[in-house]
């Protein structure tokens, strides 16, 4: 598993452009380092790797010069800065980098796109094009396992999920610690050291809330009388959960039909581990009753991560019509709407009728433990 390529490295290495700034995101353990160093063992020219975690880093790259830069970076054709929101007016840099010393190519990663863009995005827009980096995911899992272990392998993926280093775990014990430990050491870190944030218990029970609520709208009112807060702060803390790459939102889909929800969210985990983790909650799937849950979470997952690597630029939202009609995922691009229904089971439920006659061109795709591969792959 170690070798697994990551599908996002050819299309990082296309935008590879003299002059111009690659930011790569992701929750931290998703594999951003061991990315970058395949990079750069791939790029023929001359290339340095800092840390903006290193202080060393950031006392080279205090001194916001040209003299300084050009110096550090005469020779230099590609700049990699891991953990590049560590480091003070990292955009302003970064610009002045890209700007002055010619031919550069730069790529900064961060585990925490509330910092990294916040501190980058102004400064250089026009310069810079962003990636986004997930656990494991199926693609890039099958290119070293063949049809009958992926299957094999499902159950795990469902409870423990695909974060890089635990595919090296055997044991489910080791996994769970493994797992426990991210939320704790690394997760809650990152949110918690967002400026500003107050309430730090108030954030894991609303992440509670969430893990409980996966898959089902969720209403901000609700889940701030729950927590003791006001419906603004659910919604910054939510929005500040979505920005450390935790959760993430589907919205409904509607085009102003009277009949269909058009205010709703639901919330998904980009991996069920962290979820599964968060909840304390590994019991296999036969004794569980979010089996159905974990599989829609899993699948939408797939989705998303197929569609920020391949650059296919589909939006996704699930849909609902008032009265308790509803259809797990809407995937909507230019030319195309496709309707997915998730069934863990071997039940095959038609194509609600509503949704029929609202897009009578949409098509309405099952999918199930039979033909899951293909919706994933």
């Amino acid at each position: 598993m170690a070798n697994i390529k990551r599908i996002i490295q050819r299309r990082i290495i296309q935008r590879l452009k003299p002059n111009k700034v690659i930011l790569l995101f992701g929750a931290r353990r998703v594999g951003k380092t061991i990315l970058l160093r395949d990079i750069v063992a791939d790029f023929s020219g001359k290339s340095l790797i800092l840390n903006g975690e290193d202080s060393n880093t950031l006392s080279l790259l205090d001194r916001q010069t040209v003299a300084n830069y050009r110096q550090l970076l005469e020779g230099i054709d590609l700049l990699v800065i891991d953990e590049a929101q560590n480091i003070p007016n990292i955009g302003q840099k970064l610009k002045l980098i890209v700007d002055e010393i010619d031919g550069i190519r730069v790529i900064a990663s961060g585990s925490s796109s509330f910092d990294l863009l916040n501190k980058t995005g102004e400064p250089l827009v026009g310069r810079s094009t962003s990636f986004l980096l997930f656990p494991f995911s199926q693609s890039e899992l099958s290119a070293v396992e063949n049809p009958f272990e992926t299957r094999a392998n499902l159950e795990s993926r469902l409870i423990y999920g695909s974060y890089p280093e635990l595919t090296q775990i055997i044991g489910n014990e080791e996994k769970t610690e493994y797992l426990r430990d991210i939320v704790n050491a690394y997760l809650l870190k990152d949110i918690l050291s967002v400026e500003g944030l107050k309430n730090s218990s108030k954030m894991k029970d609303l992440l509670r809330l969430i893990a409980f609520q996966m898959g089902n709208e969720v209403s901000y009112d609700e889940l701030g009388r729950q927590l003791g807060m006001s419906k603004n702060t659910v919604e910054k803390y939510l929005d500040l959960l979505s920005k450390v790459f935790v959760i993430y939102r589907l919205g409904a889909y509607t085009t102003n039909q009277r009949n269909e929800v058009s205010k709703a969210g639901k919330w998904y985990f980009y991996d069920n581990g962290i979820r599964n983790a968060i909840i304390g909650n590994f019991q296999p799937l036969s004794a569980r009753q979010d089996a159905g849950a974990l599989w829609e979470s899993y699948l939408i997952a797939e989705r998303i991560k197929q569609n920020q690597y391949l650059g296919l630029n589909k939006e996704f939202y699930f849909w609902r019509i008032y009265g308790g009609k509803e259809i797990d995922l809407i995937e909507s691009s230019a030319d195309t709407l496709n309707a997915f229904e998730f069934k863990w089971g071997n039940k095959i439920p038609k194509v609600p009728a509503p949704f029929a006659g609202n897009y009578p061109t949409a098509t309405f795709t099952v999918i199930n433990q039979q033909n899951y591969l293909d919706f994933i792959k």
